[in-house]
């Protein structure tokens, strides 16, 4: 384990939003440090819940310039559980066979290369103002995402058959 003492620390509040599962769905991470808080978001116009609480844990990380101690706060067991009771290395033991979303998780798992992670689980929608706010933005990026034109499914041309 790392020497975390030498470490920023950084708190990640993340959540995602999806309208069905799937359908339009939206993401939202806030970062703080001290006095200095970052909000961010997206959103995919087809979608899964669990993708969009992964892409949310994933953009987070992905924002961090240096390694840090990372304290993450989530509404999901999906991804906490991932981490805290070692599914992951699992799931790579097994070359990420029957696993959904590989490649959200594979790239989680680099990102979090050189980062402390710690997780606190929370309610979602029980008050918690932190995930409160990330709920609020991550259904705006649903919102948003849902007036985004999919994109076009396979098959025949003309769309006859």
């Amino acid at each position: 384990m790392a020497d975390t003492t030498s470490l920023p620390t950084v708190r990640l509040v993340t959540d995602g939003a999806c309208s069905g599962n799937p359908g339009p769905g939206g993401w939202a991470c806030i970062l703080s440090m001290g006095s200095h808080v970052k909000e961010l978001s997206g959103g995919e116009p087809q979608t899964t819940n669990n993708r969009m609480e992964l892409t949310a844990l994933l953009e987070g990380l992905q924002a961090l310039k240096r390694p840090c101690a990372v304290h993450v706060v989530s509404d999901s067991r999906y991804v906490i559980d991932a981490f805290e009771k070692d599914w992951l290395s699992s799931w790579q033991r097994k070359n990420w066979k029957n696993v959904k979303n590989p490649d959200l998780w594979q790239a989680l798992t680099q990102a979090a290369r050189g980062h402390t992670l710690t997780f606190e689980w929370v309610q979602g929608h029980a008050g918690h103002p932190e995930n409160e706010r990330a709920d609020q933005l991550a259904v705006q990026a649903r919102d948003a995402a849902a007036k985004m034109p999919r994109e076009p499914r396979e098959g025949p041309v003309g769309g006859l058959f």
